[in-house]
């Protein structure tokens, strides 16, 4: 009698046994593959530092990163039909400047205000300059001579665009021109270089005639100062 029921005990167990060894391979049959065996994330060769940062003709900065990552162009997108893969190439053309992004080169050819945003509209001037561009409405030279006035807002009013001047007669950076005071002359003016682009009695007033216009001189830059300053004080 004990026997038997040593007997029957055995057989319910090996029972046991194979019902949940076949629930477990049936389980792990039904188990995904592991991570470790799933396909790698797409990687981004950043090829250095990702941020383009230009000195000349004016500083301005470029992102690889957005353009790549972000917007997901990839390297012949720009290159070699807009921008010559090498350092400095651009500029050695000697027209990378705002007319010629505006014509629809180098990144004009995107930045059109409808593949992406346009290189003209004020509010976009500081997505590359990394500064608010705030237009200056005077400038004040004192070199080579003190005292020389320019109204930037009255010609900004007349309907000029930055393109107008910049960088074909002025580069855009305060004090590039009276950095090289030996050729920011009236005879360069004469010769049609800087405000004589615009200034040789043909499209405005030539520059030999209304000197008073803007040479104001050290009284005048005194009183403008003082001007300026009470004004700053009432507001």
């Amino acid at each position: 009698m004990k026997m038997k029921a040593l007997l029957m005990a055995t057989l319910c167990f090996v029972a046991v046994a194979g019902t949940s060894l076949a629930t477990a391979e049936k389980d792990t049959a039904a188990l995904p593959e592991p991570a470790g065996d799933a396909a790698p994330a797409k990687q981004y060769e950043s090829f250095g530092d990702t941020q383009i940062v230009d000195m000349e003709p004016v500083k301005h900065m470029f992102s690889h990163k957005s353009h790549v990552v972000t917007a997901g162009l990839t390297c012949d997108s720009c290159h070699p039909s807009l921008f010559e893969r090498k350092w400095g190439a651009a500029k050695a053309k000697g027209d990378y400047n705002m007319a010629s992004l505006e014509a629809g080169k180098y990144c004009g050819a995107c930045h059109d205000g409808s593949t992406a945003f346009n290189t003209t509209g004020p509010e976009t001037c500081k997505l590359c300059h990394g500064s608010d561009m705030k237009q200056p409405e005077v400038i004040v030279f004192n070199r080579p001579v003190k005292g020389v006035v320019f109204s930037h807002k009255e010609h900004v009013d007349m309907g000029l665009d930055c393109a107008s001047c910049h960088d074909s007669a002025f580069e855009m950076r305060k004090g590039a021109a009276e950095e090289t005071p030996g050729k920011f002359t009236m005879r360069a003016f004469y010769a049609g270089k800087y405000c004589g682009v615009c200034h040789n009695g043909n499209i405005a007033f030539a520059a030999n005639t209304r000197c008073t216009t803007c040479h104001i001189g050290v009284k005048g830059l005194e009183k403008m100062s003082s001007k300026a300053a009470a004004d700053e004080k009432k507001h």
